[in-house]
């Protein structure tokens, strides 16, 4: 079903409008250097983490050399991004050599010690919304900038026992409720490939420093694309998890409401052979309900392809190297595979965002309502007025980034026809998937847009939160590099508790169109 004469009206409007403002900001805006980083020089950077936790066991590379290694990739690259808010290197060097001391004590043999610590020496970062022990925890927030968390989030704890060794905390958006990283206490972080644009958010810290080789892997999280986005834009790879998989405790904002099946804690890395088992791992005992050990025939998989939302007025249309991208994923699948890729719609994902905003509204089982943006933004302090923050903003006095403002000035309320639709959705959604379906769909309508450019675009994310609000497994997959030297992109979407076939798929999109591509030598 298309598009009715009103809502082509709205659509030129909308579109129209947006393209003014846009044009006029960057008129009136100070004119940044375009910038990437320098090129990965140092091998040991460029091995995915299981390879290099197999080295370190065997002796082949100490880990006191792999963390130092890390350590100066990213005091080469973070004055340029601004992607590592606070580090912990003089911690992760003694670490390190606690693991070198531990190997060289080891009497169970490098099998027993694989099976035990299978990420042992393995340098990874973290999302700064969440708890790391002895570092900060603040998402931005000025009035948090003193806080220093006293444990870790139990994904972080897991990824810790599994021997990997933390780095540091980058960077989100202001209550992880933005698509660029930027705030008031730490500043933006910029994307490796063009520091002119965004890196995404809210895990733009993330994918920022994974990119430009200043880590191999990392944690994020994702409530509406803050995963899959900065992977996206930074040409790496990204897993929303089926929700309730791994653990969400231990992060600010805490999910309220039925917003923590929304929210999915999941693993981000440069190289797809690490997704799984950082899945594994962070899943613990939840891990049982996923079929990770089983072996996926890409063959059998049924395969499904949508090109876009259907032409939502509110959303800009999909670039068309990105079109081309996901039809040439189509053509190495039907080639390589034998398999047919099959064209769908489904007509209500032109309402992917009031779906999402609808469910983000959505009361808990009790009754509970989501707790209101405006005390989150409070902190347990004074009480915040949004329109007095707006004028403060205006003359820049408020601690406040102009998006979360604006989400403060908004109060979404569920709505019956959108629940409707979501309810039809899923239901089309997930007969289509069944257990061995798999669809790609755009991963963003736009590249890499400008630094504050989201602004004006500011429905686009649902492309990703739609499958939020419908509790489906997605991972990000990286597809080269456009003609301006940005990443291309697609997700992969599988059926609930079907993590495994969109992480074989990634599997094989890396292996055909290469992966993760160095920044500094685009």
């Amino acid at each position: 079903m298309g598009l009715t004469a009103g809502e082509r009206i709205v659509q030129w409007l909308f579109r129209a409008v947006s393209s003014f403002f846009c044009a006029l900001f960057v008129l009136v805006s100070p004119r940044r250097k375009a910038g990437k980083v320098a090129p990965v020089t140092e091998s040991l950077l460029l091995i995915p983490a299981v390879q290099l936790a197999e080295k370190i066991r065997r002796k082949q590379v100490s880990c006191v050399e792999v963390v130092q290694a890390y350590l100066d990739r990213i005091q080469q690259v973070n004055p340029l991004l601004n992607a590592m808010v606070k580090d912990r290197f003089s911690a992760a060097l003694a670490e390190a050599a606690q693991v070198d001391r531990l190997i060289e004590e080891e009497t169970g043999g490098e099998e027993a010690l694989a099976d035990r610590l299978p990420l042992l020496g393995v340098p990874f970062s973290v999302k700064e919304s969440f708890f790391l022990q002895g570092m900060p925890c603040s998402t931005g927030l000025v009035s948090r900038a003193g806080f220093v968390a006293s444990k870790d989030a139990p994904a972080v704890a897991l990824l810790k026992r599994a021997g990997a060794i933390p780095l540091g905390v980058t960077n989100t958006s202001e209550l992880c409720m933005w698509l660029e990283s930027s705030n008031h206490l730490y500043g933006i972080t910029n994307n490796p490939y063009d520091t002119t644009r965004i890196c995404g958010g809210s895990s733009g810290g993330e994918g920022s420093i994974l990119a430009s080789g200043g880590s191999v892997i990392g944690i994020g999280s994702d409530i509406g694309g803050s995963i899959r986005m900065p992977c996206f834009f930074n040409g790496i790879f990204g897993h929303k998890a089926t929700p309730g998989i791994i653990c969400n405790e231990g992060q600010l904002p805490p999910s309220s409401g039925l917003q923590e099946d929304l929210l999915s804690t999941g693993p981000m890395c440069r190289y797809a052979e690490d997704l799984l088992p950082m899945l594994k791992i962070m899943a613990g005992t939840n891990a049982d309900k996923l079929l990770l050990s089983s072996e996926v025939d890409l063959k059998k998989l049924r395969f499904f392809t949508v090109v876009d939302d259907g032409g939502s007025p509110w959303t800009s249309p999909v670039d068309k190297q990105l079109v081309e991208a996901q039809r040439k994923v189509i053509q190495h699948l039907e080639a390589d595979l034998g398999v047919k890729v099959k064209e769908m719609s489904f007509p209500q994902l032109k309402y992917s965002y009031q779906i999402w905003d609808t469910c983000m509204a959505l009361p808990d089982k009790d009754g509970k309502p989501p707790q209101p943006f405006v005390e989150l933004m409070a902190d347990g302090g004074s009480t915040v007025w949004p329109v007095w923050e707006l004028i403060k903003w205006i003359f820049g006095k408020s601690n406040h980034t102009i998006p979360s403002i604006g989400l403060a000035l908004m109060n979404s309320k569920p709505s019956p026809f959108y629940l409707k639709e979501k309810e039809a959705l899923q239901h089309d959604m997930d007969k289509v998937l069944g257990t061995d379906g798999v669809l790609l769909y755009p991963s963003h309508p736009l590249l890499a847009p400008k630094h504050h450019h989201p602004l004006f675009t500011i429905y686009n994310f649902s492309y990703t939160g739609i499958f939020n609000a419908l509790g489906l497994p997605v991972t990000q997959c990286p597809l080269g590099l456009s003609e301006e030297g940005l990443p291309l992109g697609v997700q992969v979407v599988g059926g609930k508790l079907q993590d495994h076939l969109t992480l074989a798929v990634a599997l094989y999109l890396e292996k055909t169109f290469g992966g993760w591509r160095d920044p500094g030598t685009t």
